[in-house]
């Protein structure tokens, strides 16, 4: 059952205003998921990257909640919601945690909006709840092999190290600033995106009782990504598949991509690289507000 939490707001930086987003939470056996919330109108369903959150999208909720509904969730395990012992981080099992969000708080005519991981997840929610899904935008869809590993030396270093097995769990747990800086500008054309706020926000979390369990996990279960490309033939939803000109993707993964879903709309953001919600959110805005 959903719920508001008892510290009902928070402060979107960035902003020329204060613009106030409720936290909400969803409640089961299943565990349980936080989510924000801004904005009237139509619903839309934001869903973040890997080793991120709702915070994600911060820039981005304001310019357009004056449009739409916004709720912006933690996925299963990540950010502030509850971390379930012995939990699956499969593609499936995030999958689940977004239907939840839809059919829980009675969501209809939805536009789910994802980026990187959280693009796959919007594209198989869409095929799983075609009833539900009015459109889908999917940012950088992180449906390939290398992925994240792809961004320096420094990532394809820590990612092996955190699924070799014995020392993984070890390494998942040491999470040094300066390296996960270098790690998360390694998605960005424009490295001055990476907001230190942010960045200690996404420290904080990732000191969380549990979460480099969940962390080496999720890594553990990119290839359930590329499998899930499977699905996207299945979506009935328009969709709109965004790029960065730099995205860790290559021209043969999205030309994959396109072939899968041939009716797809398709925008490469120039000099762009895999976070375009922290890098432009502008473009993302432009796209979603034509078309609200």
């Amino acid at each position: 059952m959903p719920d508001q939490e008892a510290r009902p707001t928070i402060h979107i930086p960035g902003t020329t205003s204060h613009t106030i987003a409720p936290r909400g939470r969803l409640h089961s056996h299943e565990g349980t998921l936080r989510y924000l919330k801004a904005g009237t109108g139509a619903a839309l369903v934001l869903l973040h990257t890997v080793r991120t959150q709702a915070e994600h999208f911060r820039a981005l909720i304001p310019m357009i909640s004056h449009q739409y509904t916004v709720y912006a969730l933690d996925l299963p395990g990540m950010g502030y919601s509850e971390i379930v012992p012995g939990a699956a981080y499969d593609e499936p099992a995030m999958r689940a945690g977004v239907k939840r969000l839809l059919t829980e708080l009675d969501l209809h005519d939805v536009t789910l909006v994802g980026e990187s991981m959280g693009a796959v997840l919007a594209l198989t929610t869409a095929a799983d709840l075609p009833e539900l899904v009015r459109r889908v935008v999917a940012v950088n869809a992180y449906d390939f092999r290398g992925g994240i590993a792809r961004s320096s030396l420094l990532a394809r270093v820590v990612v092996s190290g955190v699924l070799t097995p014995g020392v993984g769990p070890v390494i998942a747990g040491v999470e040094p600033k300066a390296a996960l800086r270098k790690i998360l500008q390694g998605g960005l054309g424009d490295k001055t995106a990476l907001r230190e706020d942010y960045l200690d926000e996404l420290l904080q979390v990732g000191g969380r009782p549990g979460y480099p369990t969940v962390a080496r996990a999720v890594y553990q279960s990119l290839p359930s990504l590329i499998a899930a490309r499977a699905r996207y033939p299945e979506v009935k939803a328009p969709v709109h598949l965004l790029y960065g000109e730099n995205d860790w993707s290559r021209p043969s993964d999205r030309q994959a991509n396109k072939q899968l879903l041939p009716a797809a709309d398709f925008t490469q953001v120039p000099k762009a690289g895999h976070f375009i919600a922290l890098e432009r959110p502008d473009v993302l805005a432009d796209l979603l507000n034509a078309v609200a």
